[in-house]
């Protein structure tokens, strides 16, 4: 599917609802299975593994890396881990869109005495990547940012590394994972300290392997395993349903009076459902079944119950956690009744696209009334929707997604322009909104 050509027309629901019971993987956690199970020793068998465009060139990567990678009769992904080694690669790995697979696999390279370039897509050259430049020098690397403004490509040159205390400047669960990822191939001792609480996939799975982290409130602390980094044993995953894709969903139930959305099988890590909570001060009514899975994950069903939203705030501590789902979140704020106001989320600014300048652009050209903000932004519903014309995602999935939901409130049919990036996170996604009663050309 182009991402520059391709285009949907997303027409108004008459209802919306169901049941998903095999929601797609977990990219975060699909990323990081692959990157771990790719240096462990023996062959590691990953269940519900995301086939999205970002996922596949982390295991593209791997491969170069030296891990042998396919897939079984049960259409599991099976990996031949290198038993903590790494090949010299002989050409730039090509991360296309992920900014995850670039940041953690260079806190990986960092580790192992070798020189790694690593590049991507237009998108991707263009995100910071000095934040993890900063840590993984300080832990005596080699990073060269051969991009302008500081952006990729990079250039590591790793091994020899020291374990070091290091606080972070913003709250980022890819620079965390980053450092203490290089820490496995460093000697001594690695303290991480965030400003506010992130994502926890990388401890949990580190943990899962029999790596001994240890979290005490905000300070992470990892003691390094030298050159010859630690021994991690082949095991059966099992990656759970993707919080952040199925958002778009429960957003869509949420504010559709009477409907009533099922899913399955759903990642309910703590630190990634604060999505949850922000719908239930809106007015949804939300039921969880947590279920009894020996994973590093916790995992259950969501049920969702539309009502008439009504505005919110969000903002502060919540900010990490609920990041991904932002755009979609100002779609719940578009049609709630009242001013729903989003705050402390500059780092919108640079994701795969300036969110904040889409979001507010595409939902201006669909009626919302939105005031764009430096760190967010003010909407005010619930909108009188309106359709004069197509909407862009930017090359950017979640906004090609968070727009669709938008349009099956609309009342006339919507067309989003360049929606092949959404195959780098949710390949699934169109026939998964036809089966919960959308209908897409």
């Amino acid at each position: 599917m182009s991402q520059v050509t391709q285009s949907v027309i997303v027409h108004p629901a008459q209802s919306f609802g169901g049941q998903l019971q095999q929601p797609p993987g977990d990219k975060s956690i699909s990323h990081r299975i692959a990157m771990l199970a790719a240096l462990a020793d023996g062959e590691s068998v990953v269940k519900n593994f995301l086939p999205s465009e970002d996922c596949v060139n982390t295991l593209r990567a791997m491969e170069a890396l030296g891990a042998r990678i396919h897939s079984n009769d049960a259409g599991d992904l099976v990996i031949n881990g290198t038993a903590g080694k790494a090949l010299e690669p002989a050409n730039p790995l090509d991360l296309g869109n992920s900014g995850t697979s670039m940041r953690l696999l260079a806190g990986l390279m960092a580790g192992f005495p070798i020189k790694v370039e690593m590049t991507g897509d237009e998108s991707l050259r263009s995100r910071p990547m000095i934040r993890i430049q900063a840590p993984l020098e300080q832990m005596g690397a080699k990073i060269e940012l051969l991009g302008a403004n500081n952006c990729a490509p990079l250039r590591i040159t790793g091994g020899g590394l020291k374990g070091i205390t290091y606080a972070l400047p913003m709250a980022s669960a890819q620079v965390k994972s980053c450092v203490l990822l290089a820490t496995l191939y460093a000697e001594g001792t690695t303290v991480v300290i965030e400003p506010r609480p992130t994502r926890d996939h990388t401890e949990r799975l580190l943990q899962s392997l029999g790596v001994p982290v240890t979290v005490d409130g905000l300070r992470i602390t990892l003691q390094g395993f030298g050159a010859k980094g630690p021994t991690l044993l082949a095991r059966e995953w099992t990656v759970p349903g993707d919080f952040s894709s199925v958002a778009f969903w429960m957003v869509a139930a949420a504010a559709r009076p009477g409907a009533r959305l099922t899913l399955d099988h759903v990642g309910l890590n703590p630190r990634r459902t604060a999505l949850l909570d922000v719908l239930r001060r809106m007015g949804a009514k939300v039921t969880l079944t947590p279920e009894q899975r020996p994973d590093a994950e916790p995992v259950g069903t969501i049920v969702i119950e539309g009502v008439g939203l009504r505005a919110t705030e969000i903002g502060g501590d919540e900010i990490p956690n609920l990041i991904d789902e932002l755009p979609v979140i100002a779609i719940a704020g578009a049609l709630a009744e009242g001013e729903t106001i989003i705050r402390d989320a500059a780092e919108l600014r640079v994701k795969e696209s300036d969110r904040i300048a889409a979001m507010a652009a595409n939902m201006r050209l669909l009626g919302v009334d939105v005031e764009e903000r430096a760190d967010g932004m003010c909407i005010r519903g619930p909108a009188t929707l309106k359709v004069g014309g197509g909407v862009r995602s930017y090359g950017d999935h979640r906004i090609a997604m968070a727009m669709a939901v938008l349009a099956l409130s609309a009342p006339e049919p919507v067309c989003i322009n360049n929606v092949g990036c959404v195959q780098t996170s949710y390949p699934n996604f169109w026939t998964d909104l036809k089966t919960l009663g959308g209908h897409v050309e």
